[in-house]
Formats: structure tokens, C-alpha cells, sequence
């Protein structure tokens, strides 16, 4: 199987490599098309510049049969052309015949009074030229381009044709141009793509490093090492992005790991008092170490601390059911304010118990919210709840409920003890108790505020707190209906 480094690799590699051959054929191509064109152009027009030199400076003997230069503009104008394009310049009769051959020495030793090929001729004389790559019936050692082209003189007011001129160039001179540009074109681009492979392949490879520390920081994490992380430093794109999620991922994970072992050793502790104390005293009581006359006493402490387990119980059962994945908050409209005088009056025993004084500043108007009426009640009664318990004898218990800007905001206070200010950030958190020795409050499990703050929060709500001077505020919100 191939890594995401390989395909990445064999993929760029690939579309550079199709990139530079589709570039480089459309270069040779058309750079030969180009290059050959304007030679083969260059030796045609150098042909016809003959011919048409001979047709000036030739005039026709009437008395002989034959012509003769009247001139020695000939002779330069073959010069010239055999100097610039190393060709060699041939001038025959109508039938082929060569009477005249200009050239580098070697190539005319074997010209001399030699005859061009019956193909050559017929072709001149037929269509007015001749193009062709050939050794012209072995007249040359090697092939060459050779253009022919008629030359006519003025005989008795009519055009007619006294001969024809061959310029025959090598091959080799006429691609010669071409090949420097194509091994140019082939030179860099080697180079370039040398330069490609070895940069995506770097690029590749940075690429998917972070992506295979991702990997093993997955593998650490599931044999438990929590503490992997992955080294993000000085990256901004979309892997830097993803290394950053995956290690905010893993504080969450670790944070969650952690809070579950608190969780676990929470229920342990709490589970464990109460049953110590029911084990002790029902031992007690079975062996006789409790002298009968107290049985009765131990008993209603075995009693309390059963009730207590219960509740520990029940409110696990509670939160359980709160923090499962398939509840979904029912959302009706309902009174707060009437939600909030019946948890009142259900909890009247214990404000009287305590001798407190109620201060209600309701609106007169209901006040209708959205939410799930009965886990509002709960939040309500554990938050009134908690009021009661830590309020001062014969103090003030206080709730409001006021409606602005599309929210209802309730706040339930009391007097008490002030809640340290290093405190206020977890007392919505599992188990939490601000009294560490957990002896003051026996009736309570520590996860009333808990229970609250999980309600809120699925219904996308806030609660706030505040603690100064004895006196201590909760206020949650509802969206108004």
C-alpha cells in the first residue's frame, strides 16, 4: 500500500513530467517546422535569385543556337550565394546536362559534365520546380535539399526556357539550428525537472510528517498516554491547523481523563462514608458492643446514612439520564414565575425551619419562557434548595425573576457564608464542596450545581454567581416565549 508521501510524489512527478513532454513536443515540432521552412525558403529564393540573374544577363547567339552572358554579374551573384549558404549552385541545359557548377572544390570534382536525374528534369519542366531531399543519383556523397528552377530568356518577343538552376544544400546544415535549440530546450529542461522532483519531493515529505506524528500521537493515545502532543511550531497552513485541533482535541481528552478519575474516586469517597458507618454500627449492634439502651440511637444514624445513599443514588441516576446522548430538552412554554412560588411552597418546612424571611420581587404579568418545565423545576428546587441550607437563622431568602432584552434572568440569594473567590469557578463542578472536611453538609452529595449547570447548558442557557459580604447570588437565564 502506498503512503500518502508516495502518491503525492508519483502524482506531482507524473504532471511534470506530462507537463514538460506535451510542452517539448509542441517546442520540437514546431521550432523544426520553423527552422527547416526558413532554410528550405532561404535556398528556394536563392534559386530563383539565379535564375532570374541569368535571364538578365544571358542573351540568346541566333547565328550559333546557343546563348552567352552579356555580363559579369553572374559570376559574383553565384559567388555570394555559395559563401552565405555553403551551398553548391548548378546550372544545366532543358535536358539536364550540367554546363556549370559552382561549390567547395571536393564537391565538383565529380559534377563535371554530369547529367541530373530524369526525375529532376520532368519535374522543372512540368510544374517549374523540383524540391527534394537527395543525393541525385549518387551526384552527391550524402543527401542534400535541392531546389531547381527554370531560367528563361526573351527569344523573339517570347519567354522561353534555356536551361535550369539546382542549389543544393546539405541536410545536415539545414536541421543544424534546430538541434542546438532542441538540446538547449532538452538541457533545461532536465534541470528544471531535477529541480521540481527534488522540491516536491521535500515539500511531500514536510507535508505528511506532521500527518504521521498525528498517527503515532493516535496509537500513544490509545495505550493510554495522554500526554502526547504534536509539534505545530511555526506552521500556518491547513496541517498547522489540524496539528493545533488534534492537540486541542487531546487537552479535552486528558482534561475528560482526568475528570473521570476524579469522578471515580468522588463516588468512591462517597459511597465509602456511608457504608462504613452503616457496616459499623449494624456490627455493633449485632456483637453487642452498642449497649442496648443506644441501639435505638445508632439505629437512626444507620437510617440517615441509608437515606443518604439513596440520594447519592438517585441523583447518579439523574445525571446519568442528563448527560445521555439520546435526551433531547422538551421545549414548551411555561410561567416561571409560577414555577418558582410552587418550588417555594415546597420547600416552606425547611424556610420555616430555619426561620427565614422570603423577599419575592416577581413581575405581575406571567413571564413565559421556552424550555422543559420540569427540569426548570428541578433547577429551581436544587438552587432554592442549597439557599435554605446555607442561609444564616432568621435571614433573608430572596427570588426575581425580570424580563430584558428577549431573556427572563432569575436569581435566587441568601445570607451566609461568603464563598472564596478561588471557590466561585467550581462550584458547578461533580462532588465540589466548599466545606473540604465534608462534615458540615452530610445531607448533601455535591452534585446538586452540577445537575443545575448540565440543565442549563442543554437548554443553551447561562448561570452566573456572585459571593461579597455574606451575601450570595445565582442567577440563571431562559429564553423569553
Amino acid at each position: 500500500m502506498k503512503s500518502l508521501y508516495q502518491r503525492q510524489f508519483f502524482i506531482m512527478a507524473g504532471v511534470i513530467l506530462v507537463s514538460f513532454a506535451l510542452l517539448g513536443s509542441a517546442f520540437i515540432t514546431l521550432s523544426y517546422r520553423y527552422t527547416v521552412s526558413e532554410r528550405q525558403d532561404s535556398i528556394g529564393y536563392n534559386a530563383r535569385y539565379i535564375a532570374g540573374v541569368l535571364s538578365q544577363e544571358v542573351s540568346v547567339d541566333s547565328e550559333q543556337g546557343g546563348f552567352y552572358l552579356v555580363s559579369d554579374r553572374f559570376q559574383p551573384a553565384v559567388d555570394a550565394v555559395v559563401s552565405v549558404t555553403e551551398a553548391t549552385v548548378l546550372l544545366t541545359s532543358q535536358t539536364g546536362q550540367i554546363i556549370y557548377a559552382a561549390g567547395s572544390a571536393g564537391e565538383l570534382a565529380g559534377l563535371a559534365d554530369a547529367k541530373l536525374p530524369a526525375v529532376a528534369v520532368q519535374s522543372v519542366q512540368a510544374i517549374g520546380s523540383f524540391e527534394s531531399v537527395t543525393t541525385l543519383d549518387g551526384l552527391f556523397a550524402e543527401q542534400r535539399y535541392v531546389v531547381g528552377v527554370p531560367f528563361r530568356l526573351d527569344y523573339r518577343g517570347q519567354q522561353v526556357m534555356a536551361g535550369m538552376v539546382f542549389v543544393a544544400a546539405k541536410a545536415a546544415s539545414i536541421t543544424e539550428m534546430w538541434r542546438a535549440f532542441a538540446s538547449i530546450f532538452l538541457f533545461t529542461s532536465v534541470v528544471v525537472m531535477l529541480i521540481a522532483f527534488i522540491t516536491t519531493s521535500v515539500t511531500s515529505l514536510r507535508m505528511t510528517r506532521p500527518l504521521k506524528d498525528m498517527a503515532e500521537a493516535v496509537r500513544k493515545f490509545g495505550h493510554g498516554e495522554y500526554e502526547t502532543r504534536v509539534d505545530c511550531t511555526g506552521r500556518c497552513d491547513e496541517v498547522g491547523e489540524l496539528a493545533e485541533a488534534f492537540n486541542a482535541m487531546a487537552d479535552s481528552i486528558a482534561q475528560a481523563e482526568a475528570k473521570r478519575s476524579e469522578f471515580v474516586a468522588n463516588i468512591s469517597h462517597e459511597l465509602k462514608t456511608p457504608m462504613t458507618t452503616i457496616a459499623g454500627f449494624a456490627d455493633g449492634i449485632l456483637d453487642g458492643t452498642i449497649p442496648p439502651g443506644r441501639e435505638k440511637e445508632y439505629l437512626k444514624v444507620i437510617s440517615s446514612e441509608t437515606r443518604r445513599l439513596s440520594r447519592l443514588v438517585r441523583k447518579m441516576l439523574d445525571l446519568s439520564r442528563l448527560q445521555s446522548s439520546e435526551r433531547v430538552t422538551a421545549q414548551e412554554q411555561f410561567d416561571i414565575s409560577e414555577v418558582m412560588l410552587r418550588v417555594l411552597v415546597s420547600l416552606e418546612t425547611k424556610i420555616n425551619a430555619k426561620g427565614l424571611d422570603v423577599d419575592t420581587q416577581l413581575p405581575d404579568d406571567p413571564v413565559q419562557v421556552w424550555g422543559d418545565p420540569d427540569a426548570i423545576t428541578q433547577v429551581c428546587y436544587n438552587l432554592l434548595d442549597n439557599a435554605i441550607k446555607f442561609s444564616y437563622l432568621d435571614t433573608t431568602l430572596g427570588i426575581s425573576v425580570a424580563a430584558r432584552a428577549g431573556k427572563a434572568y432569575v436569581s435566587v440569594r441568601n445570607h451566609g457564608d461568603t464563598i472564596p473567590p478561588e471557590e466561585i469557578p467550581l462550584v458547578f463542578d461533580r462532588f465540589h464542596k466548599t466545606d473540604r472536611s465534608r462534615s458540615e453538609d452530610r445531607d448533601g452529595v455535591g452534585l446538586g450545581l452540577y445537575i443545575v449547570k448540565t440543565i442549563l447548558n442543554s437548554h443553551k442557557e447561562n448561570i452566573t454567581v456572585t459571593s461579597e459580604d455574606g451575601l450570595t447570588e445565582f442567577t440563571f437565564t431562559l429564553t423569553l416565549a
